[in-house]
């Protein structure tokens, strides 16, 4: 099981998303459930991304359309750093 570490600008993403949302927080929520268990799980459809705050990381699938941006730690084993979550698509998307 890997430990979860989120990082304040997904928190601040995460509100403007999700708001009021309670459907889609539940299934944000189980999205990162599922990556603390597994990472490589199916349903994440994870694959490297390139982003345009962070580079090259990983992308893991939340719901159609929402995307969760994260990175292995290099420091610590077993650590997951979740850095943003964003749109897979339009104007503010998250992708380059």
């Amino acid at each position: 099981m890997f430990k979860l570490e989120f990082q304040p600008v997904f928190w601040k993403c995460y509100k403007q998303i999700a708001g009021k949302d309670n459907v889609l927080k539940k299934k944000i929520y189980k999205t990162l459930q599922t990556l603390s268990l597994n990472p490589r799980h199916p349903s994440l459809k994870t694959h490297k991304v390139i982003t345009k705050k962070y580079g090259i990381k990983m992308s893991s699938w939340a719901t159609g359309d929402i995307r969760i941006v994260w990175d292995f730690d290099k420091k610590a084993k077993l650590m997951i750093l979740v850095l943003d979550i964003g749109k897979h698509s339009g104007k503010n998307k998250i992708y380059k």
